[in-house]
């Protein structure tokens, strides 16, 4: 007896799907057709170029974040120091109150 096989399209990818129903299992996958996302090759040079210079601003921003980093974690600890000293006691626990 041929086994029947269900052939299933995804409706967001239109992947194909060969699913058996006497294993209840995929039996096979056919991957959705390649859609293009430029028209033409100057366009799509035109989204690199763009995307290199997203890339290159981010890059500049983390590198400024990073060189401020020292200072801001020393400040950190000046103030934690700080608040340590005005109140030395350490806070009551919980399980310690019964």
């Amino acid at each position: 007896m041929p086994s029947r096989s269900i052939v299933v399209a995804c409706p967001c990818c239109q992947a194909k799907l060969t699913v058996d129903p006497d294993l209840g299992a995929v039996v096979a996958h056919e991957p959705p057709p390649r859609t293009r996302t430029t028209t033409d090759l100057g366009s799509a040079f035109e989204a690199l170029r763009s995307k290199s210079a997203e890339r290159e601003e981010r890059f500049r921003q983390a590198q400024a974040a990073e060189s401020q980093k020292g200072r801001l974690l020393d400040r950190k600890f000046q103030e934690g120091l700080k608040k340590a000293k005005d109140d030395p006691d350490p806070p009551a626990r919980p399980f310690d109150l019964d």
